[in-house]
Order: structure tokens, then C-alpha cells, then sequence
């Protein structure tokens, strides 16, 4: 059973305070609705994976090394930047050092990366999410969801034992352990994807809150994306606790990163790292794959407690399984709307120049 959580706030934590959670069991799988949705980026959002390993690949061919196995490649999934690296050369054992290899496949990261496009369902996904800001800003809206999907015929109740009142904003935040620089060159071209994760949502790898060595399968990275949200949330609105948190993750460092938060966790992985955990798919939702090395299990989740679960696709995801309420695409178009729109516009503007000065420097 996933923990109820009381955390520490990232920027307090260091290298040496591995305890950073108080935990308590919940005694049975009920959950109340999802509040907030913290996404992954690589792999989850974006289809890089497959550019990350032929950009690996190019230069393991140019020393004469075999390719790179998905049974190493899982390993380095979802990590920072500086563990993957010394992961991959630890393994490879390239004739070049470190600072080399890192150059190189910088190199050919600035050549592949432009062209990453989402994955299937993406698109959808963001923007029905980035959407339900719509019963903030509409004063007494009621549910008017078209979609057979997101109607909820059980009158206030959801699945899994949840309830629900009236429908709420959905708050979503960005956790990737892609460095900023990296960030951009994967995502200039995909401002207005982007555009519904507010800047101060946005937490990135190289994030100066998060101590060195606190990276994912760790939890912290996804508790300073609460925090980030707690801290802009309306003057009015309770802060939302982990549990009413749904992580997004491709990555099995990433799932356990999500369980140890004591958040919910979609798991929704490259197919062939989904074969590279054939019989094992337990395990991994409950981040008990060992990916962190020796940690105290308690922070950790039970086989089979309900808490992750594995989604082969993104597409036509299930809303009111986790009592999500997405209003229709019409409402776009009424006013109450456009404020928000304008709000969005000129911050996606402000991040496409902050992304020009950066290619000038």
C-alpha cells in the first residue's frame, strides 16, 4: 500500500537525509479524485527515446562497440543527465573519457532532437487537462461533458471508491530530469504543447531546489512539482495532498520516484522496455524493482495495492476513472476563456525569446 505523506520540502533536503518521508499505510484502495497531473516529459510526452538510443548507437558504432541493450538502457531511463552518462560509460567502456563522449553525444542530440514530435494521445491529453481550468474561471459552471468518457452516470461517484462534488480545475506541472538547455532544444519547436504547463510549473533536471544526488528513483523531484502548484494555487483552494497527485511515467526509476512521493502512477512505457520487465510489470508498479538501491521499504508500495497502473497507450485516456471532469471543446470559446488565453500567449512568447537569446549565447 502506497504511503500517506507528510514531506520535507525538496530545497531542505541534501544527499545524507534519506528520510525524507513520514509515512502512515492507508488501510484499503480508495482514492479521492485526481487534483493534480505531473507528467514525465521524455518518453511520456515526447517520442525521444528512440533518438536517444541512436544517437548512443552512432557512436558506439564509431569505437567498434555493440549496440546499446534495452536491459542498460532501462537503467539509464528517467535519470539526471551526469547519472546516465556515468552509467553508460561505466557499461560501454569507450576509448574516450567522459567529458568526450558527452560532447559527442551533445553534438548529436542539437542534430536529432529539433524534429521530436509528441507521442500519440498527447495533444489530446494536455490540452482536455489544460481545459478543465474552466470551472475556475467560470463563475457556478455546472458539468456539460459531451464526451460519453467523462460523464459520470453514478451521480458523484467515481471509480476506485472516489467521490465527487462539483467538477475542479485539474492542475498540471512539469517534472523532467532533462536539463534546461536540453528542455529547449527538444521543445522550442512545441510551444504551444507546452504552453499549458505555466512557467513556474515547469521543473526541470537541473533544477537548483533539488540537491545534487537527488534525482530520480528518488521522490523529490515530484514533491517540489506539488509544491510548486500548492504554492500558486488560488487563495481559496486547500493545498492538494499526494495522494490526489497522478504521475505520468515511461521510465521504472521514474515509477518509483512517483510511489515514494506517495502519489498515484500511470505507467505507460516503450514497448520494448515494457518486454525487458515481462513478468516483473508488479514489481515495477509498486517500485520495488530495486532501481534506488538500498531504501527504506516502507516508502515504497505493495504488489498488486491499486496504487500504479500500466496503460499501453495515452490515447482516450479514462477521465472518470480517476474523477476528472473535462468540459467540452466548446467552451473555448466563451469569454471567460480568453483572459486565460491571453495569459498563456504572452508567456509562450517570453519562452520562445528566452529560447533565441539561448541559441545567441
Amino acid at each position: 500500500m502506497a504511503p500517506r505523506t507528510e514531506y520535507v520540502a525538496p530545497s531542505s533536503l541534501t544527499a545524507d537525509s534519506p528520510g525524507e518521508l513520514k509515512t502512515n499505510r492507508l488501510c484499503s484502495p480508495s482514492f479521492p479524485p485526481v487534483r493534480a497531473c505531473l507528467f514525465d516529459m521524455d518518453g511520456l510526452l515526447l517520442d525521444t527515446e528512440d533518438l536517444y538510443t541512436l544517437c548512443v548507437n552512432l557512436i558506439l558504432e564509431k569505437y567498434q562497440k555493440p549496440k546499446l541493450p534495452w536491459s542498460i538502457k532501462a537503467k539509464l531511463q528517467g535519470r539526471p543527465g551526469p547519472v546516465a552518462n556515468k552509467l553508460f560509460h561505466d557499461w560501454a567502456k569507450l576509448p574516450i573519457d567522459q567529458e568526450e563522449y558527452v560532447k559527442q553525444y551533445y553534438a548529436l542530440q542539437a542534430q536529432h532532437f529539433p524534429a521530436t514530435q509528441p507521442l500519440p494521445g498527447i495533444p489530446k491529453l494536455l490540452g482536455d487537462l489544460g481545459r478543465t481550468r474552466y470551472w475556475d474561471v467560470k463563475k457556478e459552471a455546472k458539468p456539460t461533458v459531451g464526451d460519453k468518457e467523462n460523464v459520470d452516470p453514478t451521480n458523484g461517484h467515481v471509480a476506485n471508491g472516489a467521490t465527487s462534488s462539483s467538477p475542479r480545475r485539474v492542475h498540471i506541472a512539469l517534472a523532467t530530469s532533462s536539463h534546461e538547455a536540453n528542455f529547449r532544444l527538444k521543445t522550442s519547436h512545441l510551444t504551444d504543447l507546452f504552453s499549458v504547463f505555466d512557467s513556474q510549473r515547469r521543473v526541470l533536471g537541473d533544477d537548483k531546489r533539488i540537491p545534487p544526488g537527488r534525482g530520480k528513483p528518488l521522490p523529490d523531484i515530484y514533491l517540489l512539482a506539488l509544491q510548486t502548484i500548492n504554492q500558486t494555487l488560488p487563495p481559496n483552494e486547500p493545498p492538494i495532498k499526494p495522494e490526489e497527485c497522478l504521475v505520468f511515467e515511461d521510465s521504472v526509476p521514474g515509477v518509483e520516484a512517483g510511489r515514494r512521493a506517495g502519489m498515484r502512477v500511470i505507467w505507460c512505457p516503450h514497448p520494448m522496455l515494457k518486454k525487458e520487465y515481462a513478468g516483473r510489470e508488479a514489481e515495477v508498479l509498486a517500485g520495488r524493482t530495486g532501481e534506488a538501491g538500498q531504501v527504506d521499504l516502507h516508502q515504497l508500495g505493495e504488489l498488486d495495492d491499486g496504487w500504479a497502473e500500466y496503460y499501453e497507450t495515452l490515447v482516450d485516456f479514462p477521465y472518470r476513472k480517476y474523477g476528472i471532469s473535462v468540459p467540452p471543446a466548446q467552451v473555448e470559446e466563451e469569454e471567460c476563456m480568453a483572459v486565460g488565453r491571453k495569459d498563456i500567449a504572452t508567456e509562450t512568447i517570453q519562452l520562445v525569446e528566452g529560447a533565441a537569446a539561448g541559441v545567441k549565447a
